[in-house]
């Protein structure tokens, strides 16, 4: 998007603040506004058009369950039988009649396996993403070395992974010596 007068290219508003926005036409601001919220898609060419969104909500509703020590056990059950975060909220919410852990219980099913120890090696999306890493890795070494696509997708999902790993090195979620490395990445995962 140009200056007011539509001669010459300047930079585009959406690596700027507000403040360039002044030189937009009065009709144009509001999109430029628009545009300063959303969040790109990393390696594609998706606009990150948001979605929908969550309701404001600040009590849970009259018929979901809301006994906190009944949540937490569930949650603790769950997590023993080897489910995931999101699989725990997922059951929670089709099973159980409770759609939301933390209007609940004011904390996040992550904050109640943390209090209670029960705490994975490694994040839930990290761990997603290693998974991802695996099963490609796995495509191309069953005699599909040729295949270009999935050779690039991995270099992808490899990046987002070392991205993330280098996000949670910096909040001490994982050691901070933590490398990925594609050929130790099967033990990891299993």
């Amino acid at each position: 998007m140009g200056v007011a007068g539509g001669t010459g290219r300047t930079r585009s508003c959406q690596t700027q603040t507000l403040d360039c926005c002044a030189a937009v036409k009065e009709g144009q601001q509001a999109a430029c506004k628009l545009r300063l919220t959303r969040m790109a898609r990393m390696h594609s060419g998706g606009k990150g058009q948001s979605g929908s969104s969550r309701p404001y909500v600040e009590s849970p509703p009259e018929w979901s369950e809301t006994d906190k020590k009944t949540i937490e056990e569930l949650v603790l059950r769950y997590a023993g039988e080897g489910r995931s975060t999101s699989e725990i909220g997922i059951l929670l919410r089709d099973q159980h009649a409770i759609p939301d852990v933390k209007l609940a219980t004011g904390e996040r099913i992550t904050a109640i396996l943390n209090r209670n120890e029960i705490i994975p090696q490694y994040p839930e999306d990290m761990m997603n993403l290693m998974r991802q890493a695996q099963r490609i890795i796995d495509h191309l070494e069953a005699g599909n070395r040729k295949d270009i696509h999935n050779r690039r997708q991995l270099e992808l999902t490899e990046s987002r992974l070392r991205r993330l790993a280098k996000y949670y090195k910096g909040s001490g979620r994982i050691s901070s010596d933590w490398t990925y490395k594609r050929d130790q990445l099967r033990l990891m995962v299993e």
